[in-house]
């Protein structure tokens, strides 16, 4: 039997990968890499452990799906705020979009990106690795919009734009912290408003 075949057999009847991954993704966003277990997670996805890895690779292969699907949904606030026109509009958008993303009702506090996997065992290290990078890229693409608005004339001309990237990226991932242990949303909110009050002003 070829493995084409041991896939299909080994997949359950009206299998749907995509539904499979999302609820994969919640498993991981609720305990993190290393607190996910196989049997969590196929329990989860309604599958068996054959099915997963013919459809997804093994639990490391797994959670980097998980995490870009996490970006492309719960987390696309960041690409989205990265549009606004101005630097502090793509604050603004950043951290009520952490607010709003860390705090559903319907799904786990906090982010996946920021807990998935801080501390983490030699066998956790590719994930927690996956994670770093993830938070590079973002604060990057960060960094970058607001070097564009420091050209445009958006931002004074001796702001520095990789500090006031991570100052953005810090509260931001500050806000997800603080919604893991069960601040309100509204809460959050009034942070978020707080620290736009130190934005430096348009020229």
């Amino acid at each position: 039997m070829d493995s084409k075949q041991q896939s299909v057999m080994g997949r359950p009847r009206g299998f749907d990968a995509e539904a499979a991954l999302e609820r994969a993704l919640l498993v991981f966003w609720e305990h993190g890499y290393e607190g996910a277990t196989l049997t969590d997670l196929t329990t989860a996805m309604g599958i068996t452990r054959t099915s997963m890895y013919a459809a997804y690779g093994n639990k490391e292969e797994l959670f980097r799906k998980a995490l870009a699907r996490y970006t492309e949904g719960p987390a696309s606030y960041v690409a989205k705020a990265l549009e606004e026109p101005t630097a502090r509009a793509v604050a603004q958008a950043l951290l009520n979009g952490a607010v709003r993303a860390t705090t559903r009702p319907d799904r786990p506090a906090g982010c996946l990106g920021v807990q998935g996997a801080l501390a983490a065992g030699a066998p956790a290290q590719p994930a927690q690795q996956a994670l770093i990078a993830w938070r590079q890229d973002g604060g990057e693409a960060i960094r970058a919009r607001f070097e564009r608005a420091v050209v445009d004339g958006d931002l004074p001309p001796d702001t520095d734009p990789a500090h006031l990237a991570r100052y953005a990226t810090t509260l931001a991932y500050g806000i997800s912290v603080q919604a893991a242990s069960g601040v309100s949303r509204e809460d959050l909110q009034q942070i978020a408003d707080s620290a736009l009050l130190n934005w430096p002003p348009t020229p």
